[in-house]
């Protein structure tokens, strides 16, 4: 049997998981439940013999984020698909085996989302040979996870009877939107119901015909957008007025619900959606209170908390079932039985205009990272880190200057027609309007401190004379 092509869609943000998932760094890139990021960890499940290079689809915000996590992951030689605006899963998909289809139509692909965790691999391997099986015969295959609670935050799979010739793998009796309790703790005791994973295995003619039938919207707009599409560097970019074109709508919705090839694989995996910080309460490794921590954390007579710093000390007297996550520029606390309710907290943030429902302190960009230190009237301090090998754009503001002060390893400047090399614990002047460079010649990080003084300190300021990687 040729490889199975993995298809990993990474287009989500993860609100409910804010502090931590932002717009501008979502869950998926974080290191949440091992030492690398659930991107990582769901790239490698479908790593090694037996798989071809993945297909990723993301957004185009991301796109050196995730080339970078997958370079360190060691995947190579993957397809990374951009999406110009978010559509959801339907139109991602379409795109990618659309894209597939041009060269290898009988392929069998496995989707999956970049931000499940899955705590038996060797099962889903197992389950994948008999679903790779039934999708080259047509169907379109889902995994569903056998229930170990009442969950209403996930959906459900009635599963009928096993289809013939293809052992292990059973008709499609309904989908079932997320339930009550009542109802959730039925289906957890039915023996007949399973929680929808999202995953899905298919070939790709095979997934192109049945949305010819049941979505031929999509289809039309996402062949559109992979025939207009460019490449950019190492991505590849879909159409963007194409793409827009498509309806916004998940696979569920659009196919897998109204598909009579539609088949589910009943399997125990260790399957989390990393929802909410309850999952991941429910993931961690628990001390004799029942407490998970993350980071600094000190508890005293605290139970059954998840607490998690990404910075400083975070002490928690007495709580018990609670959440408390703390980060650079924000601090959470919630019940842990009302994690769902944090994205409705973002959704306040966003519409107040707060910056931090979005973007976190440190901004991450292609040549490395920054941070704002300090900031006040008409100055503003930050740290800046660039990796061995990278240079920010050539570029002007027309409303600050900057003093740069290098810490560590070797800057390259470029000040107007003059090209100078600083050391640590040297320093140069850009005066405002002068047309600058920062380039890291070395093999260490470079990181310095940049002092901005003037009457208008937005990024905003920012005028690209020439760039490396294709940034306006």
């Amino acid at each position: 049997m040729r490889p199975i092509i993995p298809v990993i869609l990474s287009g989500g943000s993860g609100t409910r998981l804010w502090p931590v998932s932002r717009e501008s760094f979502p869950k998926q890139l974080w290191p949440l439940t091992s030492t690398r990021s659930l991107l990582q960890e769901t790239a490698l499940r479908a790593h090694g013999p037996g798989f071809a290079a993945p297909v990723v689809v993301c957004n185009q915000d991301h796109r050196f984020l995730i080339a970078e996590q997958l370079r360190e992951a060691g995947i190579a030689n993957a397809r990374i698909l951009l999406e110009p605006v978010g559509r959801n899963s339907a139109p991602a998909i379409a795109a990618a085996a659309a894209l597939v289809a041009e060269t290898e139509p009988e392929a069998v692909l496995w989707m999956m989302a970049a931000d499940a965790a899955i705590g038996d691999v060797p099962a889903l391997h197992a389950a994948l040979a008999p679903a790779a099986a039934a999708a080259a015969a047509g169907r379109m295959v889902t995994f569903g996870v056998r229930p170990t609670a009442p969950e209403t935050g996930y959906g459900y799979i009635e599963a009928g009877a096993e289809l013939p010739g293809l052992p292990g793998v059973h008709a499609v009796a309904r989908f079932i939107e997320k339930p009550d309790a009542a109802t959730a703790a039925g289906f957890a005791a039915s023996g007949r119901h399973l929680w929808n994973s999202g995953m899905f295995v298919f070939t790709a003619a095979g997934l192109l015909s049945e949305l010819a039938v049941h979505a031929p919207e999509v289809l039309a707009a996402a062949r559109a957008a992979v025939a207009a599409r460019q490449t950019d560097l190492d991505f590849i970019r879909l159409g963007a007025a194409e793409f827009a074109a498509c309806p916004s709508i998940s696979l569920d919705y659009a196919l897998a619900e109204r598909t009579a090839a539609a088949a589910v694989i009943p399997a125990e995996l260790g399957w989390s959606d990393v929802g909410s910080w309850t999952a991941l309460w429910d993931l961690g490794a628990k001390d004799a209170a029942g407490n998970v921590t993350e980071g600094d954390v000190v508890l005293e007579g605290a139970a059954r908390c998840y607490v998690r710093s990404d910075g400083m000390l975070a002490a928690v007297v007495g709580l018990e079932d609670a959440v408390v996550v703390v980060t650079k520029d924000a601090v959470l606390a919630a019940h842990r039985s009302r994690a769902q309710e944090v994205k409705a907290l973002v959704d306040r943030l966003r519409a107040a205009g707060r910056p931090e429902a979005v973007a976190h302190n440190r901004v991450y960009r292609p040549w490395g990272f920054y941070e704002s230190l300090i900031a006040g009237e008409r100055f503003q301090v930050k740290r800046i880190v660039v990796k061995p090998g990278g240079r920010l754009s050539l570029q002007k503001h027309y409303h600050r200057a900057e003093h740069w002060v290098v810490v560590t390893g070797s800057a390259l400047v470029t000040r107007d027609a003059e090209t100078r090399l600083v050391q640590e614990n040297e320093s140069i002047y850009l005066p405002l309007g002068c047309t600058h460079r920062l380039e890291n010649p070395g093999r260490i990080p470079l990181a310095l401190i940049e002092v901005q003084s003037g009457a208008y300190l937005g990024e905003d300021d920012i005028v690209r004379i020439e760039d490396s990687y294709g940034r306006d």
